[in-house]
């Protein structure tokens, strides 16, 4: 876990203060015993008041002085390992953002939700343990056996039989517990998992009334984790009752063989007294520790969770260059293939076309033909597998990612506004737009109308996904948003799919004169859409199969020329 480096030169000050103060209360802690035997043997044997009033104010003042050191590592050991914990949920969610398409595909989102809160949160209490309780409990059991030897080397062999003991059945416990959190986290993914696609899909479910699937569904995915909880619970806690046994009997062979001392005059009775509390003390230390290497466990399978993500190399690699060419706005694919799995056969083959600056450019073909595909390696969500793709005569791949993506807006198929209020959403095109420009676009994409009508306007509050929006209405406003960016480039990837024609039709004649030196491409399910652009690519299977007018793919084009009948035709039906 090479990525816990950074963390750890970061906050090792406030963790070796956390570690002083706890080694003081574990002192305050080891001293108690052994003042009290002086005051049972010395002070109360003999009778001494004073003795025993003089040791009383020293063991009072040794309590308040552990108490006061217990307060401040409380405090430092918190302070300490919540901003660890804030910091290194940051960074995750940084990097996670920092990666290619590629990258995030590799994991589930239900998964990276799980690392990022779950288990940064394992570790997080591991960190706070350590601060706690994994360095008072050795300190105060090697403290306790090194107090309890001076008092009786003889009596102590006892505890050179126990502890190594309990140390085997520790290692034991850790060595079989693993396994088990490892699988109770991916168990918690597959969780997280059905309630975010039940979430995401609850307006089918309830149309479909499959209510009860769902619930069968997610018990089932519960079922398991519970189950692997269990198991792995099962597993660690047949070792604390083990070691508390083991120890128990420590201290019934104390008082046995410190009995038979005392009765021979060997052993003082505080000596007795402060043995038994030192075994006591080891108990409670060993106990800890068991409970300690659980968390270590629990945490080094999150740690390793985590680390996953963390050393992913971002598979798309940023260009330097930041000057473009004289080109502006055109896009040319060379000879372009993409596969998803490079195992696979391509998605995309020997895609090439040249769109010049201010062209509007339609792009058709069945479903699964490759269109989307096509327009996310623009701006590069993913890297083309061969070939190029050239912007303002520039290789994509020579450009720096953020400039690149500047310069290209793209209306997603599937429409998403985020929680907040709806010129909120649109500025998210340039948040430092002015109003007048907000409803300038909003007008272009035909939603200033619906907008004005809502009882708030621009500033009505829509729920996340934009829930309280129809179809339509959340397209136009991304629509809105996409063109306030005022970018070179203008991808519209079946994005009036849910408009009226009417409204498609207008919002077309509204992009005509608003972005004339626009380039602007169009990808659509119906030919109408596309028939008025000043070029048409047809796609089939991954593969050109026409690029012209609408009346010359019409009669050179079967494929385009298909597409046209069967739309068409069922329109005049």
């Amino acid at each position: 876990m090479a990525y816990m480096k950074v963390y750890i030169n970061k906050y090792w000050k406030g963790f070796l203060t956390a570690v002083l103060f706890v080694t003081l209360e574990a002192l305050c802690d080891l001293m108690q015993p052994t003042i009290m035997s002086k005051i049972v043997d010395f002070g109360v044997a003999n009778k001494n008041l004073n003795y025993v009033i003089d040791m009383g104010g020293v063991m009072l003042l040794v309590t308040g002085v552990g108490a006061i050191a217990a307060s401040i590592r409380n405090v430092v050991s918190s302070n300490v390992s919540q901003k660890f914990g804030t910091e290194m949920r940051s960074d995750l969610f940084k990097k996670i953002q920092s990666l290619s398409f590629e990258n995030i595909d590799k994991f589930e989102g239900a998964s990276l939700v799980t690392r990022l809160t779950n288990d940064v949160t394992q570790v997080q209490n591991f960190v706070n343990g350590l601060m706690r309780i994994f360095v008072k409990a050795p300190l105060v059991g090697l403290g306790s056996i090194i107090m309890a030897a001076r008092l009786n080397l003889r009596l102590s062999t006892i505890l050179f039989v126990i502890v190594p003991i309990v140390g085997i059945l520790i290692y034991v416990n850790m060595k079989f517990a693993y396994p088990y959190f490892v699988k109770v986290q991916k168990k918690l993914d597959k969780v997280n998992s059905a309630m975010r696609e039940y979430l995401s899909g609850v307006r089918v479910v309830k149309a479909f009334n499959r209510f009860d699937y769902e619930v069968k569904k997610f018990q089932f995915k519960n079922d398991e984790y519970t189950k692997n909880s269990v198991s792995a619970m099962k597993v660690t806690s047949v070792f604390s009752p083990a070691i508390a046994l083991i120890v128990n009997f420590g201290i019934v062979a104390i008082l046995w063989i410190g009995g038979i001392n005392v009765s021979s005059g060997k052993m003082h009775v505080g000596e007795i007294i402060a043995f038994t509390n030192y075994m006591t003390q080891i108990l409670f230390s060993l106990m800890m520790v068991t409970n300690v290497f659980t968390m270590f466990v629990r945490a080094r399978a999150s740690g390793e969770r985590i680390g996953e993500v963390f050393t992913q190399e971002n598979s798309m690699i940023s260009g330097k260059e930041v000057s473009y060419g004289a080109e502006k706005g055109t896009i040319n694919f060379e000879h372009v293939s993409f596969s998803y799995n490079k195992d696979k056969e391509p998605v995309l083959k020997d895609i090439s076309f040249s769109i010049c600056k201010g062209e509007t450019v339609g792009i058709i073909g069945s479903t699964g033909s490759g269109k989307s595909t096509l327009i996310n390696l623009i701006p590069r969500f993913y890297d083309c597998t061969s070939g190029k793709i050239k912007i303002d005569g520039l290789n994509i791949k020579e450009l720096e990612i953020k400039d690149l993506r500047n310069k290209v807006a793209v209306v997603p198929q599937k429409s998403l506004l985020f929680s907040g209020t709806i010129i909120d959403n649109i500025k998210w095109g340039n948040e430092n737009a002015s109003f007048g420009e907000v409803e300038e676009v909003s007008r272009i994409a035909m939603a200033h109308d619906f907008i004005e009508k809502l009882p708030e306007g621009y500033e009505v509050k829509i729920g996340q996904g934009g829930v309280n929006l129809s179809g339509g209405q959340k397209q136009r406003v991304s629509i809105a948003r996409a063109l306030l960016k005022k970018s070179e480039i203008l991808i519209l990837d079946d994005s009036t799919s849910a408009v009226d024609t009417d409204t498609e039709v207008k919002i077309r004649e509204s992009l005509k004169k608003y972005a004339k030196d626009l380039t602007c491409i169009l990808i659509a399910q119906r030919i109408t859409s596309v028939m008025g652009a000043d070029k048409i690519i047809v796609l089939d299977n991954g593969e050109i199969k026409g690029i012209g007018k609408h009346e010359e793919l019409l009669k050179e084009c079967s494929v385009y020329k298909d597409i046209f009948l069967s739309q068409i035709g069922k329109e005049m039906m």
